[in-house]
């Protein structure tokens, strides 16, 4: 992947934060072209098969977040430790989304999916999802002065409601998503876990 880097450099982050042990994490706007190659890579592996891309060609990826970034209420960030790319956020506003037919939604709340990149060839670091994801937290409640992250991770996908429920969100309900099926979107129905973060519990004072 390192070869590929470069796109990356020029682009300032919409926010950093230095993680204890860890290094500096950073967001950045995708660019849906650039950034492609390792998106596709990633919504390609067998554990992202919830993310609806498995058997798509690095241009249908790059095609889908193209439209993405077309849209007010949709936006696609890659995440970045140091230089080396570490995730995927997409943050949506729950109203403009499937998920908002599904709970109340209230003024202030804000929709997250996270991706996280494969561990490294050495394993998994302990803390390092926990720290990746107080970065995004801190973005989107601090940054984008928010009041609530709710995330719907598919109800199959115990470790990502386990870490989740370890970083501070509340379980809401288990709903199921319709099934959304556009000429620039499809997404089957989905079984989902609700879960809420408010700003006063993740950053209190």
């Amino acid at each position: 992947m390192s070869d590929r880097r470069p796109h990356t450099v020029g682009r300032e982050p919409v926010h950093e934060r230095f993680a204890e042990g860890f290094g500096t994490i950073r967001v950045l706007r995708l660019d849906p072209y650039a950034d492609a190659w390792v998106v596709h890579a990633w919504v390609s592996e067998e554990r992202a098969s919830f993310w609806g891309m498995n058997g798509l060609t690095e241009d249908e990826v790059a095609e889908i977040y193209a439209h993405l970034d077309t849209l007010d209420t949709h936006h696609a960030y890659l995440l970045l430790r140091d230089d080396e790319p570490a995730g995927l956020l997409q943050t949506y506003e729950p109203e403009a989304d499937r998920v908002g037919e599904c709970y109340e939604v209230r003024p202030g709340d804000i929709g997250v999916h996270v991706l996280l990149a494969p561990a490294a060839a050495d394993g998994p670091r302990p803390g390092w999802s926990s720290a990746l994801l107080t970065a995004v937290t801190s973005y989107v409640l601090l940054g984008l002065d928010r009041d609530r992250v709710v995330v719907d991770p598919d109800l199959r996908n115990e470790k990502a409601i386990a870490r989740f429920l370890r970083q501070g969100f509340e379980a809401g309900d288990v709903v199921v998503l319709p099934e959304i099926d556009l000429p620039d979107v499809q997404l089957p129905e989905k079984h989902a876990q609700l879960a809420f973060l408010s700003r006063e519990v993740a950053f209190p004072g």
